[in-house]
């Protein structure tokens, strides 16, 4: 009896479904991915091997290769209280409008004789053309912008004050006006802060390298 050939039938997929799925995954995350925006300040840090994430509604101090120094509040409360704070120690004068444009500023980052017209600036001025806030020896004005921000603080632990203030340097900037910095950090009797870093591996071999190792085992 001869042997029944089956009929071959053909192996094809209908991918169009995959695809379908595949196209609506890539929009979807096309769509839903936010894209980080780019610094409003350019400041490059020198590197470390430092690895201690900053706390977050940190207090930071900006410092550009220009010597420009801005200054930046994290917690929106404490924002709030420290801009009044300053308006009413320096005599600022500035208005309800003035002064609600103010706290929702990112930075800050002009003198005090300047800030009514800066406020009052009908386009909004980039910050590579502001003055940064005086920090020379005859006029430190970080000096009460930093008094404010402990007035705000005052009587809440210090040293949770001192874990959020942040200086973030560019390593071309000079060092004198870093000194001043911490003019107006002592002058608030504020003697501890901490400096923003890029990460870098450590040095193998290094006594931290085999510390590290240590605690691994």
């Amino acid at each position: 009896m001869p042997k029944v050939k089956i009929p071959r039938k053909s192996t094809a997929i209908d991918m169009t479904a995959m695809c379908d799925v595949a196209f609506l995954l890539l929009s979807f995350f096309i769509l839903a991915t936010k894209q980080k925006p780019p610094e409003v300040l350019a400041v490059k840090t020198p590197t470390s091997v430092s690895s201690k994430a900053a706390p977050d509604k940190s207090i930071l101090i900006p410092l550009t290769k220009e010597g420009k120094v801005f200054l930046m509040l994290g917690d929106d409360t404490k924002k709030n209280a420290i801009i009044d704070d300053v308006n009413k120690t320096r005599n600022l004068q500035l208005t309800g409008a003035e002064l609600a444009k103010l706290k929702k500023s990112e930075y800050i980052g002009i003198p005090f004789n300047q800030l009514k017209s800066y406020l009052n600036a009908t386009s909004e001025i980039p910050a590579s053309t502001l003055a940064g806030i005086p920090t020379d020896t005859t006029n430190n004005e970080l000096t009460h912008w930093i008094r404010s921000v402990t007035n705000a603080y005052a009587g809440e632990d210090q040293r949770k004050l001192q874990e959020m203030l942040l200086v973030k340097g560019d390593g071309e900037a000079l060092y004198p006006i870093f000194k001043n910095i911490k003019s107006a950090f002592k002058a608030n009797e504020i003697f501890k802060f901490r400096i923003v870093t890029e990460g870098e591996n450590v040095p193998t071999g290094s006594e931290l390298y085999k510390t590290g190792k240590d605690k691994e085992k």
